[in-house]
């Protein structure tokens, strides 16, 4: 119930509809991953392609994809006519029925996915994909050990954040029980001393091995990895690591989960990640990009051999919208747009030939952007004080004043009409697969304009213009 001032402050604010957005936010709206009275949310107007838009009419170019999940943009007609369609037609019934729209949008990803895995187990979104795929993995195995690596998001629900690597799983931190942590390759900042991308290969999975060895194989479930690592950093493993794990795995009969929820659906310019590596996973879980994000969706696709622990004994999960007529609607929308209109080789050929050029040329001049790495639509650059000593622009995890040089970069960019994906010590480029090359181009340039912001914290100074 209003309070009167609250009543109040709607009356005074109803001539303003940005107004009456946030001042509804602000009565009763509890935002993630914030202090709730610091919080300060744009008021969104609407959204089209690759841009949206404010109350004002201020138009913001989308170099973060919402979350990484609009591929094809904001608001495409086809996507939104199957949505209306479907919830004229059926528009929610429950997962333990054979409905048409879920049956299809299940046949369309297992066509897509690597190998076997031709069976889907549909959730809400990624953390859900996340536990089920853990739950399936141990009981599978009869195992409870789960390893997980330290540069990693996998969601906040209760076992996928105590397998998450990055500060977001310490407050909710259990003690990790049932989790082994390990470190995987990242050349720039190696845990291994290594100077190639070979031996960092080699001895990330010596490293693993040695994991595996002092934990007892036999005790271990899964080992859980984003096939390309994204909130953490967008590090592409170096060629032949994927394949390791996979060796690594099989030796001991531990089951691979690849976590595709980020890199899944053309984000990395192939259908799924694992395509880069010819590694076929044992479990791989999705979501984001399935469906643009428009319903939330995730899911599990199963290998033969999982499905058939369960062909005479029932999987004991399950959720109220599993596989929801409205999500599966999109989810079929959005793999038929992505193949007719080649979105997937879309993002390919945008990594090769327009970000992944760019950003290099624009890494040459200036002094904060430590490295560029990523492929197809998913790249990041690492911000740092001394391109030398890789001394990142902000620390581990920095807040308040400590962050203000990203804080900064980031305010550049949204003054300029960018909105950017900004974690810890690096900016993120994820825009929709299917963004043009001029738009691209828009973006870039405001980009390479903003770093100039960040180069005034390094060693060096600001780049000589």
């Amino acid at each position: 119930m209003r309070s009167t001032a609250e009543a109040d402050r709607y009356e005074a604010a109803n001539a303003d509809p940005e107004a009456v957005v946030k001042a509804a936010d602000r009565a009763h709206v509890f935002h993630p991953w914030a202090a709730q009275d610091l919080v300060d949310p744009l008021a969104v107007g609407g959204a089209e392609g690759s841009y949206f838009w404010d109350y004002a009419g201020r138009r913001y170019l989308d170099f973060s994809s919402g979350l990484v999940y609009a591929n094809i943009g904001h608001q495409h007609p086809r996507l939104v006519a199957a949505i209306q369609e479907q919830a004229a037609r059926l528009a929610t019934f429950p997962p333990g029925f054979a409905v048409d729209v879920r049956s299809e949008a299940a046949r369309l990803i297992a066509e897509r996915t690597p190998g076997d895995l031709d069976r889907i187990f549909f959730t809400n979104g990624g953390a859900e994909a996340v536990e089920n795929a853990v739950r399936m993995a141990r009981l599978h195995t009869g195992r409870a050990k789960v390893m997980a690596a330290y540069r990693s998001y996998h969601g906040a629900t209760s076992t996928a954040i105590n397998l998450t690597g990055d500060p977001r799983r310490w407050p909710s931190d259990t003690g990790s029980s049932g989790v082994v942590r390990f470190w995987t390759p990242f050349l720039y900042r190696s845990p291994f001393h290594a100077a190639t991308e070979a031996e960092e290969c080699e001895r990330a999975l010596r490293h693993l091995r040695d994991t595996v060895a002092f934990e007892g194989p036999d005790t271990i479930a899964a080992i859980v990895l984003e096939t390309v690592p994204g909130t953490a950093g967008i590090m592409p493993p170096p060629p032949g690591y994927l394949g390791g794990v996979r060796e690594i795995c099989d030796r001991y009969g531990i089951v691979l989960v690849l976590d595709e929820v980020m890199s899944g659906f053309g984000r990395t310019g192939t259908w799924f990640a694992a395509e880069h590596y010819d590694v076929v996973p044992d479990l791989l879980t999705f979501a984001k990009g399935v469906n643009g994000g428009s319903v939330p969706l995730g899911g599990v696709a199963v290998s033969q051999e999982i499905a058939a622990t369960f062909a005479r004994r029932p999987y004991p999960g399950g959720l109220t919208y599993s596989g929801h007529p409205l999500a599966c609607a999109a989810a079929v929308a959005t793999i038929r747009v992505m193949e007719d209109e080649k979105v997937v080789e879309r993002a390919a050929d945008l990594g090769a030939s327009v970000l992944g050029p760019r950003l290099r040329e624009i890494a040459e001049r200036h002094p904060s952007v430590g490295e560029v790495r990523g492929l197809g639509a998913f790249w990041a650059l690492e911000l740092v004080r001394d391109k030398e000593t890789r001394e990142p622009l902000v620390p581990y995890n920095a807040a308040g004043a400590d962050n203000a040089p990203m804080a900064e970069f980031a305010a550049a960019c949204k003054a300029s009409g960018l909105w950017p994906f900004v974690n810890m010590n690096r900016t993120h480029v994820v825009p929709p697969c299917n963004i043009t090359d001029a738009e691209a181009e828009e973006g870039l340039a405001v980009l390479d304009t903003a770093l100039t912001v960040a180069d005034a914290y390094t060693t060096a100074g600001p780049a000589a213009p």
